[in-house]
This record gives C-alpha cells, structure tokens and sequence, in this order.
C-alpha cells in the first residue's frame, strides 16, 4: 500500500513566486507525455524548432521533479500504424473500438489513428529512440486486443521512460517557467473563466499561478486504490479540481485493472509488461492449467483472472514466460527487475494478479481538448475525449497523450476558446438526464453523492483538507484499502456501499479547511474522486468494459450513455455513444 508522496526538498534551481511573471500565456498542470508534448509546441515555433523566442510563454507546474511522472513507468509501448502491409488505420480503428465496449467515441479514435503516426515520427526526430530490428526497421510487437503487431518500444519495456527522456530535454530548451516541487490546491474561476490555479509552491507558501489558459495534464488516480501499478504521484488531483470547480467529468467508473501486475510487496506494483503475453507468455492457474486468451482485452484478462482467483482461493495466479527467447536482450528492465527479488524469468514462473492501471475516464473535452470551462483545457490520463471509451485498447494511452496534446496546443495557438459538440463532448452539450431519476430508467433511487460546484471568483471551491485530528497516511490506507476490496476489478450493490460508507466517514473526518501541505491535498483529492467513482458504479447497473457488477453480468444496451458529474449534479447523456 503506498501513502501519496510528501513534498521533498526543493532544487536550488527553481523558481520563486517573486520570478514568475504576472501572467503565463499557458500554464500546464503535469510533466507526463500529454502536458510536455502540449508545452513544446506551445512554447516553440510552430514549425517545432528549439528556440522559444517565437512562442508563448508557458509554465510547467509539477508537484515532483519534471522527469517524475506516470509516462515513466510505461512499460507498455506506442501503438500506431507505421507500415506493414498486414496493418492499417481501419485495423486499428476497430481494435480500439472492439476494447472500448461500445462506448468509444468513433470520431475520437479515427484523429487518435490517423495522427498517431505522425505524431511517433516526430517524436523520434525530436530525439525519442525506439527499438530496431537489425536492418534498421522499428521492431513492432503485438500487446492484448490488437489483430497484428503495431506497438513501438524502447528497451523492450522502457518505452515511457525514453518518451519522457525526450520531451524534458524538449520542455527544458523552450518552457518559460518550471516550477518543480509545486502542489496545484485549486483551479482559479473568474467570471466564468479559468484564469490558472491557486498553488504550494515548494517552501510550501500558497501562490496563485495565473495564466490566460490552463491546461490539466495531471494524470490518473491508481492511488484510489491499495494494490496499483501507479506510481505515488497519482492521486486524482486534476480530476478532483475539476469537480470541485464545476467542470464536467464522465466515464470515471471505468478503472482498468491490469492483468499481469507482479504479486509482490513493493508499490507501486512491478508491471509484467504486455508485451510479454504478445511475444507467448501463458496465464496459468493455480494448478498450472491455461485459462483464458492472453491477448484478450485487459478487461476480460483481469475478469477470467479474478474468477480463478475466487473460485481456487489463492492471492495469485502465475505468468510462464519460460518459453520466450532472448528474454534478457528483449526485455532488460524486466529482467533486472526480477533478478533483484530473486526471480529468473528462464526457469520461474512468475506470481501475478490484477492491479488498478488507467482510468479511461475524466475531465470531458472536445477533440481539441477544450473543457466546458473557458480557459480550461485537458489531456491525458485525466481526460476523457471519447477514445477509450468502457476500457483502454493496450498501448493507445502514450499515443493518445502525443496526438492531442499536439491537438490542444494547435488549437490555443490558433485561438479557439471553448468546446465544440465533438468527441466526450457531445454527452455534455446535448444535455442529460437527472441520474436519480431519468424517466424511470436508469438510476430511480440511487443515492448521488459528487464534487461540489465551483464559486463565482477566486478558488473554484475550498478542497477538503486541514487535516490535523486524523493520521493522514493511516487514513489514506483506510480509503484505499476500501476502494480495492468494494469497487476492484468486479463489483456488486453491497461491495460498492460498504466503500461508500468508508469513503463518507473519511470525508467527515478529513472536512472542508484549505490543505495546509501536499499530503492533506492529496488525501482530500483522493476523497473527492473516489465519491465520484463509487457514485457512477452504483448507478451503472451493468458490466461493461472494466466496469464488471456480479449481480448486473451482462451489458445492457440502454446504458451506451455517459455518465456525468457537473457542477455537483450527477447526469446520464441523453443520446446514446454513436459506437459500432
């Protein structure tokens, strides 16, 4: 179980308040592969040089050092159509589309396709190295749920680490400010309009960071939960500020579980990356015995997996890569990894079990990544654009990250300010039903508990925190513990209010003061997502994707809608996703 991180010491090097100017052109929330590759484009000339004397000026706002973020630890590869007569967009189209349970915004996925390869190529002359066969080819592998091999890697199972690698150098050659080691409290609203976020900067003095657009790139929220393969940064922290100011946010019921997460005690958990399913590994059962497709969806492995793991009554399952050849010159990090706990992937096989990975849910944008509030724009983990849909097609989230943060970033230099009625979007401006109540049909008597709506000026609300009476860390242990066991890989009415009760004596306990530091902050954020996440499972009374209810097994047509939190309302969009 891991605690969210404390502040640590500040660098010598980063900047004060008293350096920032009075106001940033953009200000990004996040350093991970959708915030730097939204930075470089922001701050450069349009044509991607390295000098920044033509473009905005852009602040990057991390709570960590600028390399620490959840891209780092993407074992999983890129996956876009690079060549190869057995691929194409259309393939990859409908393998995403197949994942995402038919609720995959089409629209979405088509700009992910379509300008995913481009978007590789121009990271690869931005510096990024991938692996090669030896003629010099891009060595493409096959992950779950796609028909052909089409994924990038770097050092076998290193690919986030080398993205990162070449977007920092970028942002560090253009960015106006980088202010490292800072806490993002809450989003500033003025008039209608997002104009930056009220912030810990790193001697823990609050500043207000303002900005004439704001972009969300803060990650994902695996920390909701006990056992993840997240690192400790990710505690929900966009996600939270948007409910709390108002901003709609949907699809949040929808947490991937990752099939092959390594059962061991260290936390994050070590990922068995899968890659190594694409290249033969098996799934086995307690008994050694074979018992579901290994390149299946993510969702279906982890469903068959959590199956076995009841029914045999054992904490883990095993991955038998000892068929694999070259293991060791495939997957290095991997390999050292399990050597360090005394594993050898050639003769052992090696204990696994799911892991909360990826929300494919969040902050609703357009197709160009603008939020319902004006100023406000989002990508990322912490977006929710239509792509992913019920369950994330392996491998799309980097390359989602790459398109449309270069989307959002075109869109700012070419003066667009608020949504348009494409991707996510449309559940949104189209209106919805009162989830209580939607005509008798969906959620007639469940009980709708949200983030709370957004004031007029200043901070868009007070987050919960100031926790002084309460051991923070014991408690967020106490919440997570209670989100893995009530809201995991599957679920029921009962399992989702006994974590509702827990999560509703924390909030109690944790109030509504300002956070004084970073780990109140993280505490009340963590609160304020996972009400939500409880609140869309409960009312979607069916198993779709990685949202999987044992009394509600089967998908149920009338509910290919979003659900939506606005402005400490709960809705159900009233068109149905236009998905195959």
């Amino acid at each position: 179980m891991t605690r969210p991180g404390a502040r640590r010491p500040a660098s010598p090097a980063l900047p004060t308040s008293q350096s920032l100017p009075d106001e940033l052109d953009v200000l990004v929330l996040g350093s991970g592969v959708a915030g730097l590759s939204a930075t470089v484009r922001l701050a450069s000339p349009p044509e991607m040089g390295t000098s920044p004397s033509d473009g905005l000026r852009v602040g990057v706002l991390t709570k960590a050092e600028l390399w620490r973020s959840a891209t780092r630890w993407a074992q999983g590869g890129v996956a876009a159509v690079l060549g190869g007569d057995e691929d194409s967009t259309d393939l990859h189209l409908a393998d995403t589309l197949a994942a995402g349970a038919g609720l995959c915004d089409t629209d979405a996925v088509r700009v992910l396709v379509d300008e995913g390869p481009f978007r590789v190529h121009e990271l690869i002359a931005m510096g990024a190295e991938f692996d090669r066969q030896p003629g010099g080819a891009l060595d493409l592998a096959r992950e779950g749920g796609h028909s052909t091999a089409r994924v990038v890697h770097a050092g076998g199972a290193a690919t986030g680490a080398e993205v990162e690698r070449a977007l920092v150098d970028a942002t560090r050659r253009t960015a106006a400010a980088i202010l490292e080691e800072w806490f993002a409290l809450d989003l500033l609203v003025e008039g209608g309009r997002c104009c930056g976020v009220r912030a810990l900067d790193a001697e823990g003095r609050v500043v207000d960071v303002r900005a004439r657009h704001t972009v969300l790139a803060t990650g994902g929220a695996g920390q909701l939960f006990a056992v993840t393969t997240n690192p400790a940064e990710a505690t929900a922290d966009g996600l939270a500020m948007a409910l709390r100011a108002g901003v709609p946010v949907a699809d949040v019921e929808f947490m991937q579980f990752h099939p092959t997460a390594l059962h061991h005690p260290a936390m994050p958990r070590p990922l068995l990356s899968e890659a190594l399913r694409g290249h033969g590994a098996l799934i086995r059962d307690a008994n050694g015995e074979r018992f579901v497709d290994e390149l299946a969806p993510r969702d279906v492995v982890s469903r068959a997996m959590a199956a076995k793991l009841s029914s045999q009554g054992v904490e883990h399952l095993w991955l038998d890569a000892t068929g694999l050849d070259s293991f060791s010159s495939r997957f290095p990090t991997i390999k050292a990894s399990l050597e360090a706990i005394g594993l050898d992937p050639h003769v052992d096989w090696l204990p696994i079990a799911p892991a909360a990975h990826h929300l494919s849910g969040g902050v609703v944008t357009d197709l160009s990544g603008a939020t319902a509030l004006p100023g406000l724009w989002a990508a990322g983990e912490v977006a929710c654009t239509g792509v992913h849909g019920a369950n994330r097609l392996a491998s799309n989230s980097l390359l989602e990250g790459m398109v449309f943060g270069a989307r959002l970033a075109e869109a700012i230099r070419g003066g667009d300010d608020g949504p348009s009625p494409t991707g996510a979007m449309r559940a949104v401006l189209h209106g919805g039903h009162d989830a209580r109540d939607p005509d008798g049909d969906f959620g007639a008597g469940v009980s709708v508990r949200s983030g709370g709506a957004g004031q007029a000026g200043g901070a868009a609300g007070g987050a919960a925190g100031g926790v002084t009476a309460i051991d923070v860390e014991k408690t967020v242990g106490r919440l997570q513990r209670a989100m893995f066991e009530g809201a995991g890989v599957v679920r029921d009415a009962g399992s989702l209010q006994a974590a509702t009760t827990v999560i509703e004596s924390v909030a109690t306990a944790v109030g509504t003061a300002t956070p004084s530091d970073r780990a109140d902050g993280e505490l009340a954020n963590l609160v304020t997502a996972a009400e939500a996440l409880l609140t869309s499972a409960t009312l979607r009374t069916e198993t779709r994707g990685a949202h999987a209810r044992a009394d509600f097994p089967e998908a149920a047509h009338r509910w290919r809608r979003r659900i939506v939190h606005v402005d400490g309302r709960v809705t159900v969009s009233s068109e149905a996703v236009d998905s195959p």
